[in-house]
């Protein structure tokens, strides 16, 4: 008796060549390759939008300097493309602690750049904190701290030379007029008539005075009466004589 083994049927197996493999294979990794490139170039141009529109401390600067005046101030420029609206703060500094507040101010950032100003007469090597606050975004300081220039400045008002000083009045020149009191000149020695009051003008310069009338008729009331009393006189003689 014969005894035959059977072997297990195997079902027949899919022969796919390997050129056909290594094609599909070398296709689907250059496919994901440039979908890794895409999706990374997109997060960066996504991320570098977003830090372009997002406002931050970078965006602010400050400097100290002098108008055309010549006098200190301190400038904050904003070059936050947003154009969100930021409050500037200035301190001066003292011992690492703030003296005293500067001013506060607002503006709004722009490409090209927005500035505000702040007037300050300011000392050589002087420190001030900068203090930038835009809502949910930026609550900092302007780092480092502001340092002024060694030189302070000059302002346009100059003292004049010695020489453009104007001179005190002259005093009075001894030579002057002679005041009102002093113009009257005294009256002659032996001359009854009575001197011009002072401050009146001269009438002795005119040839007439005030007491002229009244002597001139006092005088004619005397020559009336000596010639009435001679007259009286010499009739009272003739009489005598006839009787």
């Amino acid at each position: 008796m014969l005894l035959f083994q059977q072997r297990p049927h195997n079902p027949p197996q899919l022969r796919i060549p390997r050129r056909a493999i290594v094609s599909i294979s070398s296709r689907t990794a250059r496919t994901v390759r440039i979908l890794g490139v895409a999706s990374a170039s997109a997060a960066l141009a996504l991320g570098a939008a977003g830090n372009a529109l997002a406002c931050n401390i970078r965006d602010f600067s400050a400097v100290a300097s002098c108008d055309d005046n010549g006098k200190g101030i301190i400038t904050v420029k904003d070059i936050d493309s947003s154009g969100k609206l930021a409050t500037i703060t200035v301190y001066l500094e003292s011992n690492g602690a703030d003296a005293k507040q500067i001013g506060e101010k607002t503006v709004s950032g722009s490409k090209e750049g927005a500035t505000v100003t702040f007037s300050e007469d300011w000392a050589p090597n002087s420190q001030y904190r900068v203090h930038v606050k835009v809502d949910h975004l930026v609550d900092e300081d302007i780092s480092p701290n502001l340092t002024t220039p060694d030189k302070a400045c000059q302002t346009s008002e100059t003292t004049p030379p010695a020489s453009e000083t104007p001179s005190a009045p002259a005093s009075p020149s001894t030579s002057a007029a002679p005041s009102a009191s002093d113009s009257a000149a005294p009256a002659p020695a032996g001359d009854n008539s009575p001197s011009p009051a002072a401050g009146t003008s001269n009438l002795a310069e005119t040839g007439a005075d005030s007491s002229t009338p009244m002597i001139a008729g006092i005088a004619g009331g005397l020559v009336v009466i000596g010639g009435g009393a001679v007259f009286f006189g010499m009739r009272r003689r003739s009489a005598s004589k006839v009787g």
